[in-house]
């Protein structure tokens, strides 16, 4: 995790058309999430995007994939939360 102007940004790797959408602690140094989406037309990004904006209780419209949006392994950032603030909301998930 790191911090830039602000903003928490980190690594996630994403398993498309699981069973079900939940944060499945770590892969390496990246989140590892499960969504049941495919990766067909941007659904798994939304579900993504969706999943860490409930997790993190932060609007959707913060949250957005800042690179790898065609990959497993993706950065997002988080607008409004910085890198310490992140840890303390994902401690319980992970």
């Amino acid at each position: 995790m790191t911090e830039r102007d602000g903003n928490a940004r980190f690594s996630v790797h994403v398993t498309p058309r699981a069973k079900r959408t939940a944060i499945d602690g770590l892969h390496g140094a990246a989140l590892k999430l499960r969504v049941a989406a495919p990766p067909v037309d941007g659904a798994a990004n939304a579900a993504v995007i969706a999943l860490l904006a409930g997790t993190l209780g932060a609007p959707r419209r913060s949250v957005r994939i800042v690179a790898g949006e065609t990959a497993r392994t993706k950065v997002v950032e988080v607008t409004g939360i910085t890198a310490a603030d992140l840890r303390e909301r994902l401690r319980d998930v992970t």
